[in-house]
């Protein structure tokens, strides 16, 4: 009897469980692009838009982060720091320098956190100033300073620029699933609304 009662339960979560992703609607939990990216091959690709001064992306964070680590392996994620003005461009630079360097996973949540917990914003403000910090982080400043403005960053930060302009991003966060749907948010909700695209993506290549 309890074995029935706790499988009669059970069936009940999973079913309020698929209710309540059934329940993501596009206009209000996402947004369906006008013109979608064309993204050939089998793997699905999401792509988290952020930048470091923005406090709604660091809360966003740990949300991507758990998501990231658990997604399925049908799935690409990138993280793409968004340079959309010169100021914004700053820690973008930094992130792509930082990544040349192999240090991006090492020094990400750092300057998230330099930033938002520590309430050092003036490390974002110039090249300079986001140079000192990642000196401070043990990174040779000559090296980073060779790379901030380097052909290979910069190729980067055009690519960048470009996708906040195709997926029609107007801020951040928004993570954008394999260039046709654009999810903002900075709760738990986004990467359930992620998941749901995924799986949504999934059924659109079966046909």
């Amino acid at each position: 009897m309890k074995f029935a009662l706790k499988a009669t339960l059970l069936a009940t979560a999973v079913g309020l469980a698929n209710l309540s992703h059934a329940n993501f609607v596009e206009g209000q939990d996402y947004k369906v692009l006008s013109n979608p990216e064309n993204i050939a091959g089998d793997v699905i690709v999401v792509r988290e838009f952020f930048w470091y001064g923005c406090p709604h992306c660091y809360n966003l964070e740990p949300h991507m982060k758990k998501w990231a680590k658990t997604k399925a392996s049908d799935v690409a994620f990138f993280q793409t720091p968004a340079a959309m003005n010169p100021v914004w461009e700053v820690g973008a630079r930094g992130f792509y320098t930082a990544q040349q360097l192999g240090v991006q996973e090492k020094t990400h949540q750092a300057l998230f956190d330099a930033v938002h917990k520590d309430g050092k914003r003036n490390v974002i403000s110039s090249q300079d100033e986001i140079g000192n910090w990642y000196a401070a982080q043990g990174i040779d400043k000559s090296k980073f300073n060779n790379l901030y403005n380097s052909f290979a960053v910069s190729t980067k930060i055009e690519r960048a620029k470009a996708g906040a302009m195709r997926y029609q991003l107007t801020g951040v966060p928004a993570v954008v699933v394999h260039g046709k749907y654009v999810v903002t948010g900075e709760d738990a909700k986004v990467p359930q609304v992620v998941d749901f695209l995924i799986n949504k993506v999934r059924e659109e290549n079966k046909k």
